[in-house]
């Protein structure tokens, strides 16, 4: 569907979050801002649309107005920033296609909103302007939300190589809302290590609405936090590259139910896991520091996919690999908790991995705080593992590290602290598929499944979450992911 050049609607005043979903506090007007952006001489608001363009395929070019896309389907073009003060909202049902060439990315700066709010039959999608057949990860930037919440290093510029930066003071912040959103094919490595990820949120604050939310085949993360205190629900990570969580710089956000399935041809180089978790990078004793928990997780790691044949030959790329400077590399663990993260995890089920948990105390001091019951792993269940535990980042053996630089391991101990550490919480179990009842091609227990009466929500860490019996994602008759997901986006008719 073709869209004629819209005319912006003038700046409103945003209010203070009083809802969860912060809503704009006002209906947008007809009137138009004419305005233009003194920052330097890039564009404004009014020229944010080109027909059914949205801007103009330069890295700066910035919304200050408030604007509505109407349900259709629009080209992204170049770099498009949501300056501080303004909005946007996008209508149930609409496509945006990433433009390859110019990189395209959309992203929300502190003080900006992103109302992306479609429904359960009519989600709105983010994804390659590629005809069906030829989409590959990384075709396009991706999603950036920056705000105004708490992270461990004050302020920090967004990874990826856009000039925004993130974070403050408010962990209500509000950068608006994204439910029943799928983003797909993105992460563009614009440098070597400077992906941006699926969807980035740095330093996002409570106030933002994060649920019912897909990225498939992200050319680096699916999903990574920078701070903030933004809690999400009903996540999707299909076929990413690099981690499927990855959590940083003090995130304290809350996840509850959410599902990562790997393609066993896509790994990257630097070794991929389902959640990869720091304090900071040089696991410095910084606060906040990252604090985030989970429930109700279903990680289905390579060993699990059907394509899967050895370990020696299943990084292949197939026919995703997009020969864009992204190197491959090996699928490590389920869980990958380093560098003084405290992240807790419960009620969680991690099938298929080469590695069920690495506790690594490289840099920092993550064993201490497992000890201490800061890092918490509990009622979650590691199935089909190759080994239960590793302590050494790239090492796949279950020994208990000695000294990392020498690479040498405890000789008086039998296993890992990473193995020793998950055996001893409470609820914890490494199983067989066949044990815990888990049917790996539709990701639910199947009928008597021990993961069906298996949860707890006994620890103080999980107040505020739903309490429901089940370990993992679902509860063996409802599918969350039923009419707004998209397994197939390679031939998915756009």
């Amino acid at each position: 569907m073709k869209r004629n050049l819209f005319n912006l609607m003038a700046i409103v005043a945003i209010a203070g979050a009083t809802l969860v979903a912060c809503q704009p506090t006002q209906e947008p007007t007809n009137e138009t801002n004419r305005n233009w952006s003194e920052d330097g001489g890039l564009r404004a608001a009014d020229n944010l649309l080109f027909g059914d363009t949205i801007g103009n395929g330069d890295d700066e070019f910035v919304f200050t107005g408030t604007q509505t896309l109407k349900k259709g389907k629009y080209l992204l073009r170049g770099w498009v920033y949501i300056a501080d003060g303004a909005t946007l909202t996008i209508e149930p049902g609409t496509v945006i296609l990433g433009d390859k060439d110019t990189k395209a990315s959309l992203i929300v700066e502190r003080g900006g909103k992103l109302y992306a709010k479609g429904t359960a039959s009519e989600p709105i999608v983010f994804t390659s302007e590629q005809p069906k057949g030829q989409r590959r990860p990384g075709d396009w930037g991706g999603l950036i939300l920056c705000g105004r919440a708490n992270n461990n290093q004050t302020e920090q510029q967004i990874e990826g190589g856009p000039r925004s930066k993130h974070g403050g003071n408010d962990n209500a912040d509000c950068s608006g809302a994204l439910s029943y959103v799928r983003v797909e094919f993105a992460g563009y490595p614009f440098q070597t290590d400077k992906e941006i990820n699926g969807i980035t949120l740095g330093s996002v604050g409570s106030s933002t609405q994060i649920d019912h939310v897909q990225v498939s085949y992200s050319n680096d993360d699916s999903f990574e936090w920078f701070g903030g205190a933004v809690n999400c629900q009903y996540l999707v990570a299909y076929h990413g590259w690099d981690d499927d969580f990855d959590t940083d710089n003090g995130f304290s956000g809350h996840v509850q139910f959410g599902l990562s399935v790997r393609n066993s041809r896509l790994a990257d180089v630097s070794q991929s896991n389902g959640f990869e978790s720091d304090n900071c990078a040089d696991g410095a004793s910084v606060s906040p520091y990252t604090t985030c928990v989970f429930s109700n997780m279903t990680f289905i790691g390579p060993k699990a996919d059907a394509q899967f044949q050895n370990d020696a030959d299943y990084i292949n790329g197939g026919d995703f690999f997009p020969n864009n400077g992204s190197s491959l590399g090996k699928f490590q663990a389920g869980m990958h908790l380093r560098r003084n993260t405290r992240l807790c995890c419960f009620n969680s089920v991690f099938a298929g991995w080469p590695i069920g948990i690495i506790v690594d105390n490289e840099k920092g001091n993550s064993w201490q705080a497992a000890k201490d019951g800061l890092l918490q792993v509990q009622n979650t269940w590691i199935v089909d593992a190759d080994i239960l535990g590793s302590d050494m980042n790239k090492l796949y053996k279950d020994s208990c590290a000695l000294d990392y630089d020498a690479k040498t391991f405890d000789p008086s101990k039998p296993y890992s602290f990473s193995h020793e550490f998950f055996l001893a919480q409470s609820g914890n179990r490494q199983a067989t598929a066949a044990e815990a009842l888990l049917n790996l091609s539709n990701y639910m227990p199947q009928s008597g499944s021990p993961l069906l009466n298996a949860a707890a929500f006994t620890a103080s860490a999980l107040n505020g979450f739903e309490p429901v019996a089940y370990v993992g994602a679902f509860d063996g008759n409802n599918d969350w992911t039923k009419g707004w997901t998209n397994f197939d986006p390679q031939n998915t008719d756009y």
